[in-house]
């Protein structure tokens, strides 16, 4: 049993990392009308990233069986803003080591979600679906400008 908690630590500490520095490249605007504008809540992707990390390792954490959707959700998110960046379709705020680790992270998150290694209950087909549906309109909702 400590290989989940190992994995969600580790999670945790990556998340809590990455969405520190995110939020440290967060720009305020000064007037009232900047809070309304798109692109300022476009800059709140790669930070809403790092959450959805930080939700996950603490499912995974707690051996909760809704750990294994939020690792899905955090996956298909981390690789769809991957994947849109890539190739062009949609602008990406997370910096390529962020890329790099939240890609790496959501291999293993995949993996874990999906195999049900650590028997916190088995993905749904539906489960699965939502969480590819959730990481599309959290990708789109963040990038698409």
């Amino acid at each position: 049993m400590k290989t989940p908690k190992t994995i969600a630590i580790s999670f945790f500490l990556i998340a809590l990392v990455m969405g520190v520095i995110f939020y440290f490249d967060l720009s305020f605007p000064r007037g009232l009308e900047g809070y309304f504008k798109k692109s300022y809540y476009g800059q709140f992707g790669a930070l809403a990233i790092a959450i959805e990390l930080i939700i996950a390792s603490y499912y995974l954490f707690r051996g909760n069986n809704k750990a294994n959707f939020y690792l899905a959700l955090f996956g298909f998110t981390a690789v769809l803003d991957i994947l849109f960046h890539i190739s062009g379709f949609l602008t990406s705020n997370v910096p390529i080591y962020g890329m790099i680790m939240f890609g790496i992270c959501s291999i293993i998150s995949f993996y874990i979600s999906f195999s049900n290694s650590f028997n916190l209950g088995k993905i749904s087909l539906w489960g699965a679906l939502l969480s590819f549906v959730m990481g599309n309109l959290i990708e789109w909702f963040f990038n698409f400008y």
